[in-house]
């Protein structure tokens, strides 16, 4: 899939290799390796678990995965971008008042592996934000959706990369479902105005030469 969206764009790709795919610094590597010769030049790489007993992987091994990925695309001769992610506050890791210490404790050891930015999910108060760019001196990504500082205010506070997750993904599948309600309710077609015309599609999914 990664192959084909970079075959498709005449942008740079990264992907998102959650974990690494495998417990060990050698199934990151091994990860990186393929993403590469897939197109990618980033890559996404946290420290979550998916585990409720033990959300964060051992901080040792989570460095130790960034110094593999980092050495995997050395040697492809890719500089990777490397966006380490620290699952503190998405996963609720910890009482609230030590996650903030907890994540940039982890951020830290991130940025000394090599990894070139730290996204951080779940810290969404501005002034938290602002105080975590202040303290780690480092690029930042935020994970943003309703509720969340506007760009503009972002860009102020010094965040260098925004997420959108799987948000408009599920925006999508939410203006799906208010068409069918519509159309099994009242059998009206409100919920189809404003969309994109079928030539205009096609265009956008017309293959890059």
């Amino acid at each position: 899939m990664v192959a084909r969206i970079a075959g498709a764009v005449q942008v740079p790709v990264t992907a998102d290799a959650e974990a690494g795919y495998g417990p060990g610094p050698e199934d990151a590597a091994e990860t990186a390796r393929a993403l590469v010769a897939a197109g990618a030049v980033g890559l996404n790489l946290e420290d979550g678990t998916n585990d409720p007993a033990h959300p964060l992987a051992d901080l040792g091994l989570a460095v130790e995965k960034i110094r593999a990925v980092r050495a995997a695309g050395e040697s492809a001769g890719v500089p990777l971008v490397i966006n380490a992610r620290t699952d503190v506050y998405l996963s609720q890791v910890g009482a609230p008042e030590t996650r903030f210490e907890h994540s940039l404790r982890r951020a830290r050891a991130f940025r000394e592996a090599g990894a070139d930015c730290i996204f951080v999910p779940g810290l969404a108060e501005a002034g938290t934000i602002g105080r975590f760019v202040r303290e780690l001196q480092f690029p930042v990504n935020i994970l943003a959706g309703p509720g969340s500082p506007t760009i503009p205010e972002l860009h102020k506070l010094g965040v260098a990369r925004v997420s959108l997750g799987s948000k408009p993904m599920l925006a999508a599948v939410t203006t799906a479902r208010r068409i069918w309600e519509e159309l099994r309710g009242a059998g009206t077609y409100t919920s189809l105005e404003g969309a994109l015309s079928y030539e205009h599609m096609s265009r956008l999914l017309a293959p890059r030469t």
